[in-house]
């Protein structure tokens, strides 16, 4: 029985974090020309702590400029906030935080998850139901692994689990290296903000170096899969034995 053709492989997508937003006039008249510059899937919202009511206001100011854009729109945390400020889900720090989460997220929010330190946790979160997995980010003290770590993390998640894996890249350079690693999406904040050439350019930036990845690491793995209709994948990702 000959084997089906292997559906090409999508690109990898931009996650865009903000900085921590106190006021957020000047973000939502940033980010209609942002979003419409590269490639972005989803924003990941950072709040200034405050009280409840002000930042559910924050969140409903950005919120239809984000999602009428075509980009889904987290909270970093606030998970009881994300209901009543019309956000799409929540970015959470660990197992546990996951764990208490999912009730109030699902089945219609997203669910996201870092601070995975070992394979074993991100394992526990892909089985517990997190929408994705975010492997790079600085821990608490501002550390984070190596980047071939990263890149070697994402590769073993994208050859034997479904769940989308995240790469947090702090550098044009490290979103190349995370995409053609095998990164589902590609996370940048703080330097694309920092960058003297503005955020846009920034972002066009980072769109192409993943562009670039993904072809230079699967344009011609994905032609020889379609021409043979057979793909490397691993079982978890493919549903069979």
């Amino acid at each position: 029985m000959a084997n089906k053709p292997v559906p090409p492989r999508p690109a990898p997508r931009l996650y865009l974090a903000t900085s921590e937003v106190d006021d957020p006039s000047q973000l939502a008249s940033m980010l209609p020309e942002l979003l419409a510059a590269a490639d972005i899937a989803a924003v990941l919202l950072r709040l200034k702590p405050t009280d409840q009511r002000t930042m559910i206001s924050r969140v409903k100011t950005l919120a239809p400029v984000i999602q009428n854009a075509g980009a889904a729109l987290l909270l970093d945390g606030h998970v009881e906030l994300v209901a009543r400020a019309g956000a799409d889900g929540a970015h959470l720090n660990g197992i546990a935080a996951l764990e208490d989460a999912l009730p109030s997220l699902k089945p219609d929010r997203i669910a996201g998850v870092g601070g995975l330190a070992t394979r074993h946790d991100s394992m526990a979160a892909g089985e517990r139901g997190a929408d994705y997995v975010l492997f790079g980010e600085p821990d608490a003290e501002g550390q984070r692994p190596s980047v071939d770590a990263i890149a070697e993390r994402l590769q073993w998640w994208d050859e034997l689990f479904e769940p989308p894996c995240i790469g947090f890249a702090a550098s044009r350079e490290e979103a190349f290296e995370f995409a053609a690693a095998g990164a589902d999406f590609v996370l940048v904040g703080d330097f694309i903000w920092a960058d003297p050439r503005g955020a846009k350019a920034a972002l066009t930036d980072a769109g192409q170096a993943i562009a670039q990845a993904y072809e230079a690491a699967f344009g011609k793995a994905r032609t020889g899969a379609e021409k043979t209709g057979t793909e490397k994948t691993g079982t978890d990702k493919t549903g069979h034995g």
